[in-house]
């Protein structure tokens, strides 16, 4: 993986997939993915103009990089996994089931934290993965029309419908939340062996991660 310092931002890439981590608010980083040529330039539910992020910094090396501000650190491995710290303390880690050397039995166990699935007019079907913690309750997401306030264990369907409001910013008694950045109809899992987050047309992978007190 090929990792770049470029006016602000962490980027690094991998075969046709470019990631972009940037800080994004106090304690906070906005995260992009793609296979396409370049990102796309709409910020969805982001503000226009982020708070002025002092004291940013960013670390590249051969095997890894990383980009901290304030009290959210995220790292990134050589094969791309992701690891977000809050004040030094492991908070959210990409799940990736990825060996160098994996032997031909082995390949069948191979999963990537983020795949991109082509569909017909360019866009892909995409799925971003993360480990999942036993001690971890998840709350947020909007409003749907079950008696769930943990979240832990529920499947959601994000689109909009009478009765259901999805609004996909989850709160983690971790410390952190995550905006799914992407207004598009897909589904959020929080099970027990991961957590994930599908879309079913997109050009990108985005979302929001902050790490305040509040």
């Amino acid at each position: 993986m090929i990792f770049e310092s470029r006016d602000g931002k962490l980027l690094a890439q991998q075969g046709k997939e470019h990631l972009c981590i940037e800080p994004w608010g106090t304690d906070s980083l906005r995260v992009r993915a793609t296979k396409q040529a370049e990102f796309i330039t709409q910020r969805w539910a982001l503000v226009d103009d982020p708070e002025a992020c002092t004291g940013v910094e960013i670390t590249v090396g051969e095997e890894g990089a990383s980009i901290c501000n304030g009290k959210l650190k995220a790292c990134v491995g050589k094969h791309g996994q992701l690891s977000f710290y809050k004040d030094g303390a492991l908070v959210l880690q990409e799940f990736d089931r990825f060996w160098e050397n994996p032997s031909p039995q082995g390949f069948a166990m191979v999963k990537m934290a983020r795949t991109y699935t082509p569909i017909i007019g360019g866009d892909f079907a995409i799925t971003q993965r993360f480990e999942a913690r036993a001690d971890e309750k998840i709350y947020g997401m909007g409003q749907y029309q079950q008696p769930n306030f943990n979240l832990k264990g529920c499947i959601l369907e994000m689109a909009q419908r009478n009765t259901q409001v999805c609004v996909p910013f989850a709160l983690s008694s971790l410390g952190y939340g995550l905006l799914w950045n992407n207004p598009a109809v897909g589904e959020a899992v929080f099970g027990n062996n991961y957590t994930q987050f599908t879309t079913h047309s997109s050009k990108q992978i985005e979302y929001w991660i902050t790490a305040g007190d509040t």
